[in-house]
């Protein structure tokens, strides 16, 4: 049995503020073979996911949201912000369903943020045309600055400042 309780919220919490990726998962699945994807996430604010989608092969992705907020953002192919959702623990959206193929990221509103993310397995890195080609890749400079513009962001608009993609 895995308990998802204080005590793992805790550690993961002080652990995701000690990296510089500001976040670290728990894998509740046994294997990345398994055929359903378990984790509990622990993001705090500044974590940068690049905006990607689940083509290659099709895959959707669940979040649901333990403690603290988010925002998933959905994205057109150029890279306009088309959908912003709050997902708060409190409510009133508890969590979102992402279908596959969809352009996406998510951003941490607040911090202390407990994900738990379910998607089919087996696990396999995505790869690189399933990567947004109009947003920085995690490690560039210009991610943080990416990453401080999408809470901006309003739906119709792309990330135009800060040198923050390869093409606009």
């Amino acid at each position: 049995m895995k308990n998802i309780d204080t005590a793992l919220f805790e550690g993961m919490r002080a652990e995701a503020q000690r990296t510089p990726r500001r976040r670290v998962h728990y894998c509740l699945h046994e294997s990345p073979d398994d055929p359903v994807q378990r984790l509990v996430v622990e993001m705090e604010p500044g974590t940068y996911i690049q905006p990607h989608c689940h083509r290659t092969p099709a895959k959707w992705e669940l979040f649901l949201c333990l403690a603290g907020s988010a925002s998933v953002l959905f994205f057109d192919d150029a890279g306009r912000l088309t959908e912003k959702i709050a997902i708060v623990a409190g409510g009133p959206r508890y969590g979102v369903e992402i279908p596959a193929g969809v352009w996406h990221t998510l951003i941490i509103e607040e911090p202390g943020t407990l994900l738990m993310e379910i998607k089919p397995g087996p696990y396999a890195p995505l790869p690189q045309e399933d990567f947004s080609p109009w947003a920085p890749a995690e490690g560039e400079a210009v991610a943080a600055g990416f990453e401080t513009a999408l809470h901006g962001l309003v739906v119709g608009k792309a990330v135009t400042s800060c040198n923050s993609g390869r093409k606009k």
